[in-house]
């Protein structure tokens, strides 16, 4: 099984521990930003990471690429099978894909990936209002809903602790994460679930490319 992205983007991590927790072996190929080749191209047909091909099946959204794996393989399985935590598993994915990533794509991009890769001019205020405004009630609803016992559906990880975790982990490379102070709930599940081995190696290796190609572009502010 071939996974074509970068784990820099949360839906391909996403992706990559969602198999990792299964057992399988997932070759990840860079694709994106004008790579991919004719694979990557067939798999996702708008060149959105991440794409996919198992054998001759191809096919993109990292949702529809677990709902996959999670078909194909479903042991041990990481989408409930009751019907009510099952929705509950759905509906942190959703709030990981949109919700989050509304705020942490325009946080990313304007920090790292606009300066770094395309080298544009980055949009600072609007980093600033997506971490000051929009950032903080996700992290207050989180406080509210983390259980005692570490994980967000049936007391063990499924889904939704791997999509939460994800945008999480590619904001914690620029350094926006949860304060601890404010959020300590959420900072502690968050620091357990990226120490998970499917989620740390990878976060790593991310951290330092980040590091490597200058780390994230802030603006100054001179003092009057």
């Amino acid at each position: 099984m071939i996974v074509f992205g970068s784990t820099l983007s949360p839906y391909v991590r996403k992706v990559m521990v969602f198999g990792a927790e299964k057992g399988l072996a997932m070759e990840l190929q860079p694709a994106g930003m004008g790579r991919g080749g004719p694979d990557f191209e067939a798999a996702s047909p708008f060149r959105k990471m991440p794409g996919f091909k198992d054998g001759d099946f191809l096919i993109s959204d990292s949702s529809a690429i677990v709902t996959y794996l999670e078909a194909q393989y479903p042991s041990p399985n990481l989408i409930p099978e009751d019907p009510q935590a099952r929705a509950r598993t759905i509906w942190y994915d959703e709030l990981a894909d949109t919700i989050m990533m509304a705020a942490g794509g325009a946080i990313f991009f304007n920090r790292f990936v606009g300066p770094r890769f395309l080298k544009q001019e980055p949009n600072h205020a609007a980093a600033d209002a997506a971490e000051n405004n929009q950032l903080p009630p996700i992290f207050d609803y989180l406080e509210s809903v983390i259980p005692a016992s570490g994980f967000l559906v049936e007391d063990r990880l499924t889904l939704a602790d791997i999509a939460v975790a994800s945008p999480f982990a590619t904001l914690g490379c620029i350094g926006v994460c949860a304060d601890p102070a404010r959020w300590p709930k959420t900072a502690a599940y968050v620091a357990a679930i990226h120490a998970r081995p499917s989620f740390a190696p990878a976060l790593e290796a991310d951290q330092a490319l980040v590091a490597s190609l200058g780390g994230p572009v802030i603006e100054m502010v001179l003092a009057q």
